[in-house]
């Protein structure tokens, strides 16, 4: 079963409450995993600021359910129904949405100030804030991604050249950007493009094959065997492919016989790593996402 939305958690856990037990957060989290039969692939799940989705719904749920009063927090991590709560339930209500919600003026008055998520309910997403975020950022960076690939292509083979050097050296390889450059661009050696430090002191040696080649063009399994056929050739146990282009199905899972290890970057991998180390790009705005610090508020 996919990891259902925060609105479809809302009743399950009301129903879940309805003992009038005292529950933890942790019993609540539980309980939904094993009320939707949530796959262990599924609870691990995680949004881009790390946090496993599923629990990011229940604990909006949670947070929606509280603001309009039919459950509430006696102390910290501990969740229990209400008099309103018990009431909405004795008229078995078929679901538990934000519309419904917006019957005690509580939530109403929280729900104005998450207007961006109350127009996204209104479009029927049902996506907590962080989903909205997340989905947001993804969107600018997927973009982000593609007008870096394109920018790279526009550029001369050694800038290509100029940036996988500054890239590794970035990702901590080849000690400095003067030591890196004189090992990158011996091109014409048995199908090696250079080579780089795999750390500062220089303990091991990485081989490179960097490609300018077309964003569509998709390189094939031969192409990689050629590569570690060129390893072989130097006695290298080590190799990074780096392209703009793409790589074919049976290029991934082409896996070495021996003990030769291949690290394929493409086009789009090459951008990530761009956006991820800085390289080529700049930061326009940072957002700090913050939460209550609970602890800050317990008292001796």
């Amino acid at each position: 079963m996919a990891i259902p939305g925060y609105q479809a958690i809302m009743l399950p856990i009301m129903l879940f409450l309805r003992d009038e037990k005292e529950h933890t957060s942790r019993e609540i989290m539980d309980a939904m995993a094993s009320k939707f039969s949530l796959s262990e692939d599924e609870k691990k799940t995680l949004l881009q600021c790390g946090q496993p989705l599923y629990e990011n719904r229940v604990g909006w749920a949670k947070t929606y359910l509280k603001k309009a009063g039919l459950i509430s927090s006696p102390r910290r991590g501990v969740n229990v129904i209400t008099p309103r709560g018990l009431d909405v339930l004795s008229k078995k209500p078929s679901s538990i949405t934000d519309g419904f919600l917006r019957q005690f003026p509580e939530f109403v008055e929280f729900i104005q100030v998450k207007k961006v998520i109350a127009e996204e309910a209104e479009k029927g997403n049902d996506n907590t804030p962080e989903e909205v975020l997340d989905a947001v950022y993804k969107e600018m960076r997927g973009t982000l991604v593609q007008e870096l690939v394109a920018k790279i292509m526009a550029q001369s083979p050694d800038f290509f050249e100029r940036l996988v050097v500054e890239l590794l050296v970035k990702m901590g390889y080849g000690g400095s950007i003067k030591d890196a450059g004189k090992a990158i661009g011996r091109s014409g050696d048995e199908g090696i493009d250079g080579t780089i430090k795999e750390d500062k002191l220089g303990l091991d040696v990485i081989y490179i094959q960097a490609k300018r080649w077309n964003p569509d063009f998709k390189i094939g399994r031969p192409e990689i065997q050629k590569f570690v056929g060129a390893l072989a050739g130097q006695g290298a146990k080590k190799g990074i492919f780096i392209t703009t282009a793409l790589f074919s199905k049976d290029a991934l899972s082409y896996q070495p016989k021996n003990e030769t290890k291949v690290v394929l970057i493409d086009g789009e991998m090459l951008a990530q790593l761009m956006t991820d180390y800085n390289v080529g790009v700049a930061s326009v705005n940072i957002y700090e996402l913050k939460r209550i610090d609970n602890d800050y508020f317990m008292e001796e």
